[in-house]
């Protein structure tokens, strides 16, 4: 048997990377995780967490102008930037020190560099200066690099836009923005921008927002967007970009001319596999450029693996966990595991968020033919309080036949926490039935959930 320096080489320090490494080495197994940036990777660094930490100080503007309705005298208070974002660094670096704690209290080795395959087995790492620091040998090596933001090159001037990444890093927070894009990392930084006094526009080339979710939830969130004062230009896309002595001068295809201070990329993400020795090792990547696996997180290649982002399956930060720890169980554990991505739920903490677990109305038609939709518009308790107007959506799919819940759909207040639940039904399989006998909560928005007794009839039906 060949002997190699370690048992297994983690490519990528970020949560399913890190996961992996942690479940690896707890088995006894010599693992090392090689990382190139910081350890956490794009959720706790660059990504989600930084990015609920904008939600947060964005939301507090509107929390003022509620307290007000409930009798509270205007504070005054003035958002400082500065301020914030050394805070949000601080608890960052926090983070991502529990990160290396935590693989060092497995036994994992942690290695600062990018990593490179150069065969099957053989890893050279390349320090900061790009010279290579060490070359090293693991029976398994585990791809976990994640994705990255990408700009349109085609766009004369989209130099000097930004994307996410930097959103989090501007020295100053921006009078004007405009933000190309309408998944959900646009929409969340058009309502983080918005929040805190920044005069914001969202531009998206196609009919609505939120692509792949329900239309419904689309179409609610969009009105809500621009009720709280975003400009949401749908349709329209980019021509070119061109600065001036007073901004950035947005040329639109729709001939408008659009000028504000920062203009951000969100136009989607792709996994990161540049400079990998990917095609070296003889791994074979899909027709999106992700590494192609199988349901066990396996590459073509016998000895290799990946999950995560740079997968492109679902990219969402406790997926990554879930494929890295079935990966290590099953590889060092002896307990074969893969992750099932059926029925996973997700959040989007766009302002109003929304909570989605499940099939779209769309979905469901396509493939289970008849369906039932009860759905349920209002505005919420605290809100029609002080005569405000926003409003909530709450949106059932089940099936005709089985009377089987096939999707479960939330828009407002606190969505995100209530879909973590209802997301254990559905995984389970609960039916309407079941689903009305559980007692409502009273006063709760989630109440709606479990009281919807009435089939949302199509409009001229």
């Amino acid at each position: 048997m060949a002997k190699f320096d370690y048992d297994l080489f983690v490519i990528g320090a970020g949560s399913g990377g890190v996961r992996a490494a942690r479940v690896a080495a707890m088995s006894g197994a010599k693992v090392a995780v090689a990382e190139e940036y910081r350890v956490g990777g794009t959720c706790v660094i660059r990504g989600c967490v930084p990015k609920k930490f904008m939600v947060y100080a964005s939301e507090f503007a509107a929390f003022a102008k509620t307290a007000e309705g409930y009798g509270w005298s205007p504070s005054g208070a003035v958002f400082d930037w500065t301020k914030f974002l050394l805070a949000k660094d601080r608890e960052i670096a926090r983070l991502s020190g529990i990160y290396v704690t935590n693989l060092q209290n497995a036994g994992a080795e942690l290695l600062h560099g990018k990593a490179r395959l150069v065969d099957a087995h053989t890893v050279a790492i390349a320090g900061k200066d790009g010279a290579e620091d060490r070359t090293v040998t693991a029976d398994k090596i585990l791809v976990a690099t994640g994705g990255r933001p990408f700009k349109p090159t085609e766009i004369p001037g989209v130099e000097h836009a930004i994307t996410s990444e930097e959103a989090f890093h501007l020295p100053q927070l921006p009078k004007r923005i405009l933000i190309a894009g309408g998944g959900y990392i646009a929409v969340e930084f058009a309502g983080i921008f918005n929040g805190l006094g920044v005069d914001t526009t969202l531009v998206y080339r196609g009919a609505n927002i939120l692509r792949g979710f329900d239309d419904d939830v689309r179409a609610h969130v969009a009105e809500e967007m621009k009720k709280r004062g975003i400009k949401v230009v749908l349709g329209c896309q980019h021509d070119r970009i061109e600065k001036t002595a007073t901004g950035l001068a947005n040329h639109m295809t729709s001939g408008h001319v659009v000028e504000t201070d920062v203009v951000m990329f969100a136009t989607g993400r792709k996994p990161y596999v540049d400079g990998l020795g990917l095609e070296t090792a003889g791994v074979t990547l899909n027709d999106a450029g992700a590494v192609a696996v199988d349901g066990f997180s396996k590459t073509n290649v016998a000895n290799i693996w990946a999950v995560g982002d740079v997968t492109d399956r679902i990219n969402l930060t406790p997926v990554a966990i879930r494929e890295g720890a079935a990966f290590a169980q099953t590889e060092f554990h002896n307990n074969p595991t893969s992750f099932d991505h059926e029925m996973v739920a997700s959040a989007v903490f766009s302002q109003p968020p929304v909570g989605s677990v499940g099939l779209s109305e769309a979905d469901a038609r396509r493939q289970h033919g008849k369906v039932d939709i009860y759905m349920s518009r209002f505005r919420p308790m605290k809100t029609t309080f002080y005569g405000g107007d926003d409003r909530c959506l709450i949106k059932l799919v089940v099936a005709a036949d089985s009377e089987k819940i096939l999707g479960c759909h939330v828009v407002g207040p606190d969505s995100p926490e209530i879909i973590q639940m209802a997301a254990i039904a559905l995984k389970m399989g609960v039916t309407k039935p079941q689903w009305d006998s559980t007692c409502a909560v009273h006063p709760t928005l989630a109440e709606e959930l479990v009281t919807m007794r009435e089939k949302h009839l199509p409009v001229g039906a």
